[in-house]
């Protein structure tokens, strides 16, 4: 038989069951820790606990003289970089999941080809993926891939392993082209994403290169009220 979890842990889930489903968003504030010792008929200092792990963890954000907040937790890459999103998710403290919608080899039309450096017609490897934190979708990966370079790209189990971890490990990435814009999804997109048709997402175009070998073509798109992007630049003295 299972031991119950103490006291401070079931307050902590407590919170975070709130914020995670979107009950309280974020700058939300949440009950005092009075309250919350009443409630779970604890003492101060064990409501103050759950509190201090989840200020920790960066859920929550205090502001002495007002209150404890929720805070704005938006999923966050750097764009100069290229990073795994499965470990991203789980740097945050976060589960990481996908769904894969598709993963086939297509002749290459005519946006393909020019991104992908190829002639039209060309086959290529192709595959479509929902990433997911904590059940949520934060990313659409429609990716493209020169089967020249990575060859057993489609025999993958991309569950274990993200596009990234297998072009990483089959071609290391020298260089890296991103265009980043604003967009609208369209039904189907707005549909895999959890979101709507109105809400705007971030669209990256990333493009990857192994030495002179332009590699993969890739259309990440992000709901824009759950995701951003970060970038940082040092002055050269």
């Amino acid at each position: 038989m299972d031991s119950p979890s103490p006291r401070y842990q079931q307050i902590k889930d407590f919170l975070l069951e709130r914020i995670r489903g979107g009950t309280w968003p974020a700058h939300h504030q949440i009950p005092p820790e009075e309250q919350l010792a009443r409630d779970f008929g604890v003492s101060r200092m064990t409501a103050n606990k759950a509190i201090r792990d989840l200020v920790h963890t960066g859920h929550l954000v205090r502001q002495p003289g007002l209150g404890t907040f929720v805070t704005d937790r938006k999923a966050e890459s750097p764009l100069h970089e290229v990073l795994n999103i499965a470990a991203e998710v789980r740097a945050r403290g976060n589960e990481y999941s996908n769904d894969v919608l598709c993963r086939d080899a297509i002749d290459a039309d005519d946006e393909v080809a020019l991104h992908l450096g190829v002639r039209v017609g060309t086959r290529v490897f192709h595959t479509l993926i929902v990433h997911r934190e904590n059940g949520r979708p934060i990313q659409l990966e429609e990716r493209f891939v020169n089967p020249k370079w990575v060859p057993h790209y489609l025999d993958t189990d991309f569950s274990q392993h993200t596009p990234n971890e297998v072009l990483v490990a089959a071609c290391p990435i020298s260089d890296v082209e991103h265009v980043v814009e604003a967009v609208l999804a369209d039904a189907q997109t707005a549909a895999w994403l959890d979101t709507t048709t109105a809400t705007p997402c971030l669209l990256m175009i990333r493009r990857t290169w192994s030495d002179e070998h332009l590699v993969s073509y890739a259309r990440l798109m992000h709901p824009g009220d759950r995701y951003k992007l970060r970038s940082t630049m040092r002055s050269q003295r």
